[in-house]
């Protein structure tokens, strides 16, 4: 009789932690742009209130884990319920029999491999002695942002940008004492002009900050948008940056961020390269220190799978989670 193993939020965290999650975000990314991974475009289904969706974003690729399924449903209505606006599931099967193994907490496993992803292309693209860092956003994935660049980079000082002065600040206390780094509220203006690595995570649909406030040599993760009407970052900051995406074919079905500056006239090349070619050094990355460099990502289901099988097999080594028989 075979079994299921169930990992909540917290058996998550603890079965993926942010290396091994920047880890397998690497290798998702690697196999991703190597075409190892049969990966459809992700789903969007309307549900509820105008606004609410159903995303499916399913990946099977046998070297990063076999066959992965996530379920997101984004629902604006639930902040007045007191819940998160987020709600995953992810199922992950064998490769070969198709049989289910695990489900997992679709939330925390994205907001760990989204802040994973920032953090993969942090430490290939950053400067080296980049020190500071600048987020945009608060919220859950804002955190995992923050850990990610943490994790690559040995961080002296950051700061947090929110249009909600009271959810700035409680960021800031929690970050602060969650990983032993000074994190301060500041306007878009003031964390610019000392940081060295930019993270945008809101849901903003026009910029967060003017392209003028942005430092020579700063690189920027864009990861908090995924659809072509939206932009956070501000289209002369993409036209003089050196461009890099998770995968080129998501980004141009769903990245406003760059859609939108390349229908203006402000780019005339759409060939950008992948993380996983820069990684594999089939393309460069980051070529003198001044250069601005910006990683924009949509989020791909093979993250989902390469994190769902890490934490799964970490999980069952030290005996995490719940197994039910099926």
């Amino acid at each position: 009789m075979s079994s299921l193993l169930f990992l909540s939020a917290s058996s998550l965290r603890q079965a993926l932690p942010m290396a091994d999650a920047v880890a397998a975000m690497k290798d998702a990314f690697v196999a991703v742009s190597a075409g190892r991974v049969a990966m459809p475009a992700r789903s969007h289904l309307d549900i509820g209130e105008p606004g609410d969706k159903s995303l499916v974003m399913p990946a099977f690729c046998p070297d990063l884990g076999g066959l992965g399924v996530k379920v997101v449903n984004l629902v604006g209505g639930n902040l007045a319920r007191g819940l998160p606006r987020i709600q995953a599931l992810v199922a992950l099967f064998d490769g070969d029999t198709g049989q289910p193994l695990a489900v997992l907490d679709g939330a925390a496993l994205t907001a760990q491999r989204t802040g994973a992803a920032a953090g993969a292309a942090t430490d290939v693209l950053a400067r080296a002695d980049a020190r500071t860092t600048a987020i945009f956003g608060a919220g859950v994935q804002a955190r995992t942002q923050l850990a990610a660049v943490h994790c690559v980079r040995p961080l002296a000082r950051a700061w947090v940008v929110d249009a909600d002065p009271a959810r700035a600040a409680a960021f800031a206390t929690e970050m602060s004492d969650a990983l032993g780094l000074p994190v301060t509220p500041a306007s878009a203006a003031e964390a610019l002009s000392a940081a060295d690595i930019v993270c945008t995570v809101t849901t903003s649909a026009s910029p967060v900050f003017d392209d003028a406030d942005l430092r020579p040599g700063t690189h920027v993760n864009a990861v908090g948008v995924y659809q072509l009407h939206m932009h956070e970052v501000p289209p002369a900051t993409v036209a003089r940056a050196s461009l890099f995406v998770d995968q080129r074919e998501a980004a141009l079905d769903e990245a406003g961020d760059l859609v939108i500056p390349l229908r203006a006239g402000l780019l005339t090349d759409n060939n950008w390269p992948e993380l996983g070619e820069v990684i594999v050094g089939g393309r460069p990355g980051r070529t003198w220190d001044d250069e601005v460099t910006l990683f924009k990502s949509v989020g791909l289901a093979a993250q989902d799978l390469a994190a769902a099988a890490r934490a799964v097999a970490t999980a069952r080594r030290l005996g995490l989670g719940c197994e039910v028989e099926m």
